[in-house]
C-alpha cells in the first residue's frame, strides 16, 4: 500500500522511595472482568509511583566530572514474585540548582550504557540508562550493565520474562508460562507492556533523585528501546520530550504491497490482532502523545519502515521533527546523531530550538520536481540534498540523488528525472545547518571528530502511478550501464568502517534501480588504483528484505589484486560471485545491493582472521556494466 502524502500535515546522592503502598501485583488467575478494548483501558490500573522503589546503589565511581552508579530498583511484582531492573545513572559532580533528567533505552542485545549517561551528564543533565534486557538466568549480550562486576545484581523479572530470552512474546498476547496470564488471552501478555511498565518505574526513580527536577524529564532510546520510547511517551504524561530511534513506527501487523506483490507483515501477532492494534500498536499510542517528538533513523531501516514512521508520527498532536541518514539501515550520521541532545537541550534547558521542519512541495508539472524552503533559522543553512525513489519497499529502496539548484530567498528545488510512470514517486529532502560551535559525542565511540552540522529533513511526499500517468509527467530519464564515476564523490553509497582499512566496505543500492540495474549477459567492471597488492572482496545482496519476490543469499567474489599505480579493471561475471552453499545468482535482476569489500564473511567461514592491508585504501574509480 501507499502511504499518504504528509505535506498537508502539521506540520541527592541519596536514593529515595515513594510512600509505602501495596504492590502493584497481578496474580496469574486474577479475575479479569473485562479485557482492555484500548490504550487508556490498558493502563488504567497502573500507577508507576505506587510501588516502593525498594532502590539500592550496587557501586558508585566517578569519571570525568560524573558521578556514576550502578543502581536497581523494583519494577512491580508479578505472579506473587518481585521483579527488579538493574541501571546506570549518573550526575555532575558539582550540579548546581535542580537538573533536567533523560531516561535513556537500549536496543535488542544491548545492556544499560554508562557511555550514554556520561554523554548527558556532560551536557547538564541526570540520567538513567536501565537495563530491560538482562537477565539473571540468560548469557551475553542478556547481560547486567555495561562496567558492572562478576556477581553484581542484575535485572531479574522474576517469574515473567519480557527480554529477548523470550521473542515470542513481542508479537503475542497470548497466554504462556512466562507471560502475566497462564490461563487467557490479554495484552498484557505482551513483553512490551512490561517492558515499558518497567522503564515507566525508571522514570520514578529519576523524578525522586535529590537534585532532579521532576517536572523536566526526557526519554531516548534506540532500535527496540525506540519502540519502548514511544510506548513511554504515549502512555506517560512525566515526559516533556522524546526522541524515538530507528524504532517505534505503527502498523507492524498490517500487510504491505510492494511492486503489486503483497508481502508478510512485520510483525506475525498472535491472538486477536484486531485487540493487539487497538492495545498494543504504535498508531494507537501516537494520538496519546503529549510532548515534542523528533525521530532518528536510516532511510532504509529494517526495524522503523520510514514511510510508516511518518504515517505513524502525523497523528502525535505535539510537535514533530525528522532527521534521516541517507542509504543506511539502522545507523546514524553524526549530523543526525547530534539531533538528540540538541533537542533535550531546547525543550528541557531552554536552549536554541532546532530549525523547524523545512516547507517542501512535490510537483508533477510540468516536470517531476520538489521544492524546499527552509525556515528561519539563526543557524546557516550549509547545503540541500534532495532524494527521491521509485521502489516502494522503503528497506531495500534506492535513494536516488537530484541535482539540487539554490533559488532567491534561499529555497531549493531539484528536478525527478523519471523513465516511467508504473511505480509510485517518493521523495523528501535533508537540510543541513551549520552549529554555532562543534558538539562531541565522542564519548558514545564511532564519533571522533565533532559534529559540526545538524539534519533537518523534510516531510516524506508519495505520489501514485495513477497520479503520475494521469499528470502526463514526462519521461527524460534513461537506464545506463554507468554505475558511478565517482564525479560526485560517495553521495549515492555508504561506507562501514570507515578510516580501517583491513575492514572498510562501499556499499549501494543502486544496482536494485531499474536505471542501473545489471542487463543479461552483462559482467561488473570495476575499475580502481591501488598501490599494494591485497585481497578484496566484492559482494552482492539478491532479494535483501524482499522475501515476497524470492529467498535472500549473499554472493562474493574474492580477488587478490596486484598493486599497481595505474588504474586497473577486474570485470567480474555472474559465476564468479558465490553463496556459502556454492550456488551463483542466476541474472543481475534480484540483486538489491553491491558491496566494495576490504574483507566480507559469510556465515559459516573459518577464515576470522584477516591479513593486514597493506598500503593505502583503494580508490575506486569506475564501476560499471560492460
Amino acid at each position: 500500500m501507499h502511504p499518504p502524502d504528509f505535506t498537508s500535515g502539521r506540520r541527592r546522592f541519596l536514593l529515595s522511595s515513594a510512600a509505602a503502598i501495596p504492590a502493584f501485583v497481578l496474580p496469574a488467575h486474577a479475575a479479569d472482568p473485562a479485557v482492555p478494548q484500548s490504550v487508556a483501558e490498558l493502563w488504567a490500573d497502573f500507577d508507576p509511583l505506587k510501588d516502593p522503589l525498594e532502590s539500592e546503589v550496587i557501586r558508585e565511581w566517578s569519571e570525568d566530572g560524573a558521578i556514576l552508579r550502578h543502581v536497581c530498583y523494583l519494577i512491580g511484582t508479578f505472579k506473587g514474585t518481585k521483579a527488579f531492573m538493574s541501571a546506570v545513572y549518573g550526575f555532575p559532580h558539582q550540579a548546581q540548582g535542580l537538573l533536567p533528567a533523560v531516561m535513556h533505552i537500549h536496543g535488542g542485545g544491548q545492556r544499560g550504557s554508562v557511555a550514554e549517561v556520561r554523554l548527558l551528564v556532560s551536557r547538564g543533565y541526570a540520567a538513567l540508562s536501565v537495563n530491560w534486557g538482562g537477565s539473571g538466568t540468560g548469557k551475553p549480550p542478556f547481560n547486567s550493565c555495561e562496567k558492572a562486576l562478576p556477581g553484581d545484581p542484575n535485572t531479574d523479572w522474576g517469574a515473567v520474562d519480557p527480554t529477548q530470552l523470550n521473542v515470542p512474546g513481542y508479537a503475542s498476547i497470548l497466554p504462556g508460562p512466562k507471560q502475566l496470564f497462564e490461563d487467557r488471552e490479554h495484552p498484557k501478555n505482551n513483553n512490551w507492556y512490561l517492558l515499558a511498565l518497567g522503564c515507566r518505574r525508571g522514570l520514578t526513580f529519576l523524578a525522586q533523585q535529590p537534585g532532579v527536577d521532576s517536572a523536566r524529564l526526557g526519554v531516548h532510546g534506540y532500535s527496540m528501546g525506540g519502540n519502548l520510547t514511544m510506548y513511554v511517551a504515549g502512555t506517560d504524561s512525566r515526559v516533556k520530550a522524546a526522541v524515538p530511534a530507528v524504532g517505534g513506527q505503527g502498523w507492524r501487523w498490517q500487510p504491505h504491497v510492494f511492486g503489486g506483490v503483497k508481502s508478510d507483515p512485520q510483525d506475525a501477532v498472535k491472538g486477536d490482532v484486531e485487540l493487539f492494534r487497538k492495545t498494543l500498536s504504535f498508531e494507537s499510542y501516537a494520538p496519546r502523545i503529549a510532548c515534542p517528538v523528533l525521530h532518528r533513523s536510516g532511510t532504509n531501516d529494517f526495524h522503523g519502515w520510514m514511510d510508516d514512521v511518518y504515517r505513524t508520527n502525523a497523528l502525535i498532536p505535539q510537535p514533530t521533527r525528522y532527521s534521516w541518514a541517507p542509504h543506511l539501515n539502522h545507523r546514524l550520521t553524526p549530523a543526525v546523531a547530534v539531533t538528540m541532545p540538541l533537542w533535550f537541550d531546547h525543550h528541557l534547558k531552554g536552549g536554541p530550538p532546532l530549525p523547524a521542519t523545512p516547507q517542501s512541495q512535490l510537483l508533477l508539472t510540468p516536470a517531476p520536481a520538489l521544492q524546499v524552503q527552509p525556515a528561519a533559522h539563526p543557524w546557516p543553512v550549509a547545503r540541500c540534498e534532495i532524494f527521491y525513489s521509485i521502489d516502494d519497499d522503503p528497506r531495500a529502496r534506492f535513494w536516488r540523488s537530484a541535482d539540487v539548484t539554490p533559488q532567491p530567498g534561499g529555497g531549493f528545488t531539484a528536478r525527478l528525472p523519471l523513465h516511467a510512470r508504473e511505480s509510485a514517486l517518493h521523495a523528501f529532502a535533508n537540510v543541513y545547518f551549520t552549529l554555532p560551535q562543534p558538539v562531541s559525542l565522542s564519548v558514545l565511540g564511532g564519533y571522533g571528530t565533532p559534529v559540526t552540522e545538524v539534519c533537518i529533513s523534510t516531510l516524506l511526499h508519495t505520489r501514485s502511478a495513477e497520479e503520475l500517468q494521469k499528470s502526463q509527467v514526462p519521461l527524460t530519464a534513461q537506464p545506463t550501464r554507468l554505475i558511478d564515476d565517482f564525479s560526485h564523490g560517495l553521495r549515492d553509497w555508504y561506507v562501514l568502517n570507515q578510516g580501517n582499512t583491513s575492514h572498510q566496505q562501499m556499499w549501494t543500492r543502486k544496482v536494485t534501480d531499474p536505471l542501473w540495474r545489471g542487463p543479461a549477459g552483462a559482467r561488473l567492471a570495476i575499475t580502481l588504483r591501488m598501490p599494494k597488492t591485497n585481497r578484496m572482496a566484492f559482494v552482492v545482496e539478491e532479494n535483501e528484505w524482499r522475501s515476497y519476490r524470492g529467498p535472500r543469499k549473499t554472493y562474493v567474489c574474492r580477488r587478490e589484486i596486484t598493486g599497481s599505480a595505474e588504474p586497473q579493471t577486474l570485470a567480474l561475471e555472474l559465476r564468479d560471485f558465490t553463496s556459502r552453499d556454492g550456488s551463483s545468482p542466476q541474472s543481475w535482476a534480484q540483486i538489491d545491493q553491491l558491496g566494495l569489500c576490504a574483507r566480507h564473511t559469510l556465515p559459516g567461514d573459518t577464515d576470522t582472521t584477516p591479513a593486514p592491508w597493506a598500503g593505502s585504501a583503494p580508490e575506486f574509480v569506475r564501476v560499471e556494466w560492460a
